[in-house]
Protein backbone atom coordinates (compact mmCIF):
# COMPACT_ATOMS: atom_id res chain seq x y z
CA UNK A 1 0.00 0.00 0.00
CA UNK A 2 2.95 2.14 0.88
CA UNK A 3 4.63 1.48 -2.01
CA UNK A 4 1.82 2.22 -4.03
CA UNK A 5 0.88 5.83 -2.60
CA UNK A 6 5.23 6.52 -3.02
CA UNK A 7 4.66 5.48 -6.80
CA UNK A 8 1.71 7.88 -7.32
CA UNK A 9 3.47 10.68 -5.82
CA UNK A 10 6.80 10.41 -7.69
CA UNK A 11 4.03 10.63 -11.00
CA UNK A 12 3.05 13.59 -9.58
CA UNK A 13 6.13 15.17 -9.13
CA UNK A 14 7.33 14.13 -12.48
CA UNK A 15 4.17 15.32 -13.97
CA UNK A 16 4.82 18.69 -12.45
CA UNK A 17 8.41 18.48 -13.14
CA UNK A 18 7.99 17.98 -16.96
CA UNK A 19 5.23 20.88 -16.80
CA UNK A 20 7.66 23.71 -15.61
CA UNK A 21 10.36 22.40 -18.01
CA UNK A 22 7.81 22.48 -20.58
CA UNK A 23 6.76 25.86 -19.24
CA UNK A 24 10.56 26.86 -18.89
CA UNK A 25 11.42 25.59 -22.45
CA UNK A 26 8.33 27.87 -23.64
CA UNK A 27 9.56 31.00 -21.99
CA UNK A 28 13.22 30.92 -22.47
CA UNK A 29 13.18 31.51 -26.61
CA UNK A 30 11.27 33.35 -28.65
CA UNK A 31 11.29 33.05 -32.79
CA UNK A 32 11.93 36.32 -34.05
CA UNK A 33 10.35 36.48 -38.31
CA UNK A 34 11.89 38.00 -41.49
CA UNK A 35 10.68 41.19 -41.90
CA UNK A 36 10.44 41.91 -37.64
CA UNK A 37 12.68 43.27 -34.94
CA UNK A 38 12.13 42.57 -30.61
CA UNK A 39 13.17 44.44 -28.08
CA UNK A 40 14.28 42.79 -25.15
CA UNK A 41 12.91 44.17 -21.37
CA UNK A 42 14.44 42.37 -18.44
CA UNK A 43 12.31 43.68 -15.57
CA UNK A 44 10.81 46.57 -17.17
CA UNK A 45 14.16 47.90 -18.75
CA UNK A 46 14.95 47.36 -22.58
CA UNK A 47 18.45 46.32 -23.21
CA UNK A 48 20.36 47.44 -25.80
CA UNK A 49 20.49 46.08 -29.24
CA UNK A 50 17.34 44.52 -31.42
CA UNK A 51 16.83 40.81 -31.59
CA UNK A 52 16.94 40.11 -35.55
CA UNK A 53 15.35 37.04 -36.90
CA UNK A 54 16.17 33.68 -35.84
CA UNK A 55 15.82 32.25 -32.75
CA UNK A 56 16.79 33.78 -28.99
CA UNK A 57 17.00 32.55 -25.84
CA UNK A 58 15.60 34.71 -23.08
CA UNK A 59 15.11 34.31 -19.42
CA UNK A 60 11.66 32.73 -18.63
CA UNK A 61 9.37 34.67 -16.33
CA UNK A 62 11.40 38.01 -16.29
CA UNK A 63 11.92 39.23 -19.63
CA UNK A 64 9.18 40.28 -22.56
CA UNK A 65 10.19 40.91 -25.82
CA UNK A 66 8.29 43.74 -27.54
CA UNK A 67 8.33 42.60 -31.45
CA UNK A 68 7.79 45.52 -34.18
CA UNK A 69 6.85 45.47 -37.97
CA UNK A 70 10.04 46.76 -39.89
CA UNK A 71 7.92 46.24 -43.14
CA UNK A 72 5.83 49.16 -44.83
CA UNK A 73 3.13 50.36 -43.00
CA UNK A 74 0.17 52.74 -44.25
CA UNK A 75 -1.89 54.93 -42.59
CA UNK A 76 -4.22 57.67 -43.68
CA UNK A 77 -4.26 61.16 -41.89
CA UNK A 78 -6.14 64.20 -42.00
CA UNK A 79 -4.85 67.69 -42.11
CA UNK A 80 -6.20 70.90 -41.73
CA UNK A 81 -4.67 73.93 -42.55
CA UNK A 82 -5.10 78.29 -43.56
CA UNK A 83 -3.27 78.88 -46.92
CA UNK A 84 -1.62 82.73 -47.26
CA UNK A 85 -4.57 84.04 -48.13
CA UNK A 86 -6.35 82.63 -45.23
CA UNK A 87 -8.38 80.23 -46.67
CA UNK A 88 -8.87 77.10 -45.02
CA UNK A 89 -7.83 73.81 -46.52
CA UNK A 90 -8.50 70.84 -45.58
CA UNK A 91 -6.95 67.33 -46.92
CA UNK A 92 -5.89 63.85 -45.86
CA UNK A 93 -2.63 62.00 -46.81
CA UNK A 94 -1.55 58.07 -46.79
CA UNK A 95 1.44 58.31 -45.74
CA UNK A 96 3.83 54.88 -46.59
CA UNK A 97 6.74 54.18 -43.88
CA UNK A 98 8.69 51.79 -41.74
CA UNK A 99 10.53 51.88 -38.61
CA UNK A 100 14.37 52.49 -38.93
CA UNK A 101 15.83 48.57 -37.49
CA UNK A 102 18.76 50.67 -36.00
CA UNK A 103 16.96 52.61 -33.90
CA UNK A 104 14.03 50.23 -32.97
CA UNK A 105 14.99 49.73 -29.06
CA UNK A 106 15.01 53.69 -28.86
CA UNK A 107 11.49 53.38 -30.17
CA UNK A 108 10.65 51.41 -27.30
CA UNK A 109 12.25 53.46 -25.22
CA UNK A 110 10.68 57.10 -26.21
CA UNK A 111 7.42 56.20 -28.28
CA UNK A 112 6.48 52.60 -27.30
CA UNK A 113 3.82 50.38 -29.42
CA UNK A 114 3.64 51.19 -33.28
CA UNK A 115 -0.54 52.45 -32.46
CA UNK A 116 1.68 55.43 -30.25
CA UNK A 117 4.01 56.01 -32.79
CA UNK A 118 0.97 56.46 -35.22
CA UNK A 119 -1.14 58.53 -32.77
CA UNK A 120 1.58 60.42 -30.95
CA UNK A 121 4.44 61.26 -33.59
CA UNK A 122 2.98 61.04 -36.60
CA UNK A 123 -0.25 62.50 -36.98
CA UNK A 124 0.62 65.62 -35.11
CA UNK A 125 3.95 66.05 -37.40
CA UNK A 126 1.55 65.49 -40.65
CA UNK A 127 -0.73 68.48 -39.62
CA UNK A 128 2.40 70.75 -38.66
CA UNK A 129 3.78 69.60 -41.97
CA UNK A 130 1.08 70.44 -44.00
CA UNK A 131 0.72 73.88 -42.34
CA UNK A 132 4.02 75.03 -43.12
CA UNK A 133 3.58 73.70 -46.59
CA UNK A 134 -0.13 75.18 -47.66
CA UNK A 135 0.80 78.36 -45.56
CA UNK A 136 3.24 79.59 -48.31
CA UNK A 137 0.52 79.96 -51.56
CA UNK A 138 -2.69 80.80 -51.87
CA UNK A 139 -5.51 78.66 -52.05
CA UNK A 140 -5.83 78.59 -55.71
CA UNK A 141 -2.22 77.69 -55.84
CA UNK A 142 -2.78 74.71 -53.59
CA UNK A 143 -5.31 73.39 -55.73
CA UNK A 144 -3.78 74.11 -59.09
CA UNK A 145 -0.19 73.09 -58.30
CA UNK A 146 -0.82 70.13 -55.89
CA UNK A 147 2.52 68.53 -57.07
CA UNK A 148 4.25 71.58 -55.62
CA UNK A 149 2.16 71.19 -52.18
CA UNK A 150 2.99 67.48 -52.02
CA UNK A 151 7.15 68.31 -52.56
CA UNK A 152 7.20 70.76 -49.56
CA UNK A 153 4.68 69.10 -47.13
CA UNK A 154 6.62 65.38 -47.92
CA UNK A 155 10.25 67.49 -47.23
CA UNK A 156 8.72 69.05 -44.18
CA UNK A 157 7.32 65.55 -42.64
CA UNK A 158 10.16 63.59 -43.45
CA UNK A 159 13.01 65.74 -41.78
CA UNK A 160 10.33 65.65 -38.61
CA UNK A 161 10.07 62.19 -38.58
CA UNK A 162 13.44 60.87 -39.40
CA UNK A 163 14.44 62.45 -35.52
CA UNK A 164 12.15 59.62 -34.38
CA UNK A 165 13.49 56.87 -36.48
CA UNK A 166 10.20 56.74 -38.90
CA UNK A 167 11.69 56.48 -42.25
CA UNK A 168 8.61 57.82 -45.25
CA UNK A 169 8.54 56.37 -48.20
CA UNK A 170 6.09 58.34 -49.69
CA UNK A 171 2.88 60.33 -49.48
CA UNK A 172 -0.39 60.43 -51.54
CA UNK A 173 -3.06 63.21 -51.10
CA UNK A 174 -6.14 61.51 -50.99
CA UNK A 175 -8.55 64.66 -50.85
CA UNK A 176 -7.98 68.69 -51.07
CA UNK A 177 -10.93 70.90 -50.01
CA UNK A 178 -11.57 74.10 -49.52
CA UNK A 179 -14.26 75.89 -48.12
CA UNK A 180 -17.89 76.50 -49.57
CA UNK A 181 -17.08 80.66 -49.94
CA UNK A 182 -13.95 79.76 -51.79
CA UNK A 183 -15.80 77.09 -54.00
CA UNK A 184 -18.27 79.93 -54.98
CA UNK A 185 -15.70 82.40 -55.59
CA UNK A 186 -14.56 80.26 -58.12
CA UNK A 187 -17.42 79.76 -60.14
CA UNK A 188 -17.86 83.03 -60.09
CA UNK A 189 -14.62 83.65 -61.30
CA UNK A 190 -14.75 80.97 -63.97
CA UNK A 191 -18.10 82.67 -64.71
CA UNK A 192 -16.39 85.85 -65.52
CA UNK A 193 -13.70 85.06 -67.48
CA UNK A 194 -15.74 82.51 -69.83
CA UNK A 195 -17.95 86.17 -70.16
CA UNK A 196 -14.26 87.82 -71.60
CA UNK A 197 -13.11 84.94 -73.39
CA UNK A 198 -16.73 85.53 -75.36
CA UNK A 199 -16.15 89.00 -75.60
CA UNK A 200 -12.24 88.83 -76.95
CA UNK A 201 -14.00 86.49 -79.06
CA UNK A 202 -16.69 88.86 -80.36
CA UNK A 203 -14.40 91.96 -80.70
CA UNK A 204 -11.82 90.05 -82.89
CA UNK A 205 -14.73 88.27 -85.29
CA UNK A 206 -16.02 92.29 -85.59
CA UNK A 207 -12.29 93.20 -86.46
CA UNK A 208 -11.91 90.70 -88.89
CA UNK A 209 -15.02 91.29 -90.70
CA UNK A 210 -14.41 95.09 -90.51
CA UNK A 211 -10.98 94.33 -92.31
CA UNK A 212 -12.94 91.97 -94.79
CA UNK A 213 -15.01 94.71 -95.94
CA UNK A 214 -11.88 97.37 -95.94
CA UNK A 215 -10.29 94.64 -98.42
CA UNK A 216 -13.39 94.67 -100.46
CA UNK A 217 -14.20 97.83 -100.98
CA UNK A 218 -10.07 98.13 -101.83
CA UNK A 219 -10.64 95.70 -104.55
CA UNK A 220 -13.85 97.57 -106.03
CA UNK A 221 -11.70 100.67 -106.39
CA UNK A 222 -9.12 99.07 -108.14
CA UNK A 223 -11.58 97.50 -110.29
CA UNK A 224 -13.10 101.07 -111.28
CA UNK A 225 -9.83 102.37 -111.64
CA UNK A 226 -8.72 99.65 -113.94
CA UNK A 227 -12.02 99.95 -115.75
CA UNK A 228 -11.57 103.83 -115.89
CA UNK A 229 -8.55 103.27 -117.71
CA UNK A 230 -9.99 100.82 -120.15
CA UNK A 231 -12.48 103.25 -121.26
CA UNK A 232 -10.23 105.86 -121.13
CA UNK A 233 -7.65 104.03 -123.78
CA UNK A 234 -10.41 102.93 -126.01
CA UNK A 235 -12.17 106.42 -126.47
CA UNK A 236 -8.71 107.54 -127.64
CA UNK A 237 -8.85 104.98 -130.00
CA UNK A 238 -12.13 105.57 -131.48
CA UNK A 239 -11.69 109.46 -131.86
CA UNK A 240 -8.46 109.15 -134.29
CA UNK A 241 -10.65 106.45 -136.36
CA UNK A 242 -13.55 108.92 -136.60
CA UNK A 243 -10.83 111.84 -137.70
CA UNK A 244 -9.93 109.72 -140.63
CA UNK A 245 -12.89 108.46 -141.57
CA UNK A 246 -14.48 112.37 -141.96
CA UNK A 247 -11.37 113.43 -143.64
CA UNK A 248 -11.98 110.55 -146.18
CA UNK A 249 -15.59 111.52 -146.66
CA UNK A 250 -14.79 115.08 -147.28
CA UNK A 251 -12.13 114.20 -149.96
CA UNK A 252 -9.44 116.63 -147.40
CA UNK A 253 -6.98 113.78 -147.46
CA UNK A 254 -5.87 111.53 -150.37
CA UNK A 255 -8.49 108.46 -150.70
CA UNK A 256 -7.00 105.40 -149.45
CA UNK A 257 -7.81 102.67 -152.31
CA UNK A 258 -7.91 99.88 -149.95
CA UNK A 259 -8.72 100.60 -146.15
CA UNK A 260 -7.36 97.53 -143.57
CA UNK A 261 -9.68 96.74 -140.73
CA UNK A 262 -7.91 96.05 -137.62
CA UNK A 263 -8.57 95.37 -134.04
CA UNK A 264 -6.67 96.40 -130.56
CA UNK A 265 -6.67 92.49 -128.68
CA UNK A 266 -6.79 94.18 -125.43
CA UNK A 267 -9.82 96.49 -126.30
CA UNK A 268 -11.60 94.88 -128.91
CA UNK A 269 -11.99 97.76 -130.48
CA UNK A 270 -11.64 98.13 -134.00
CA UNK A 271 -9.71 100.90 -135.78
CA UNK A 272 -8.71 101.63 -139.81
CA UNK A 273 -5.26 102.60 -141.38
CA UNK A 274 -3.93 103.13 -144.71
CA UNK A 275 -2.22 100.66 -146.36
CA UNK A 276 -1.21 102.54 -149.65
CA UNK A 277 -2.20 103.60 -153.18
CA UNK A 278 -3.73 101.77 -155.86
CA UNK A 279 -2.64 102.51 -159.15
CA UNK A 280 -4.79 102.45 -162.37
Amino acid sequence: MKNQQLGNWQTVVAAIVAAVLVILSLNSFIIINPGQAGVLSILGKARDGALIEGIHLIPPFISVVDVYDLTVQKFEVPAESSTKDLQTLTARFAINFRIDPVQVVDIRRKQGTLANIVNKIIAPQTQESFKIAAAKRTVEEAITRRSDLKEDFDMALGQRLDKYGIIVLDTSVIDLTFSPEFARAVEEKQIAEQRAQRAVYVAQEAEQEAQAEINRAKGKAEAQRLLAETLKAQGGQLVLQKEAIEAWKTGGAQMPKVLVMSGDTKTGVPFLFNVGNMQD
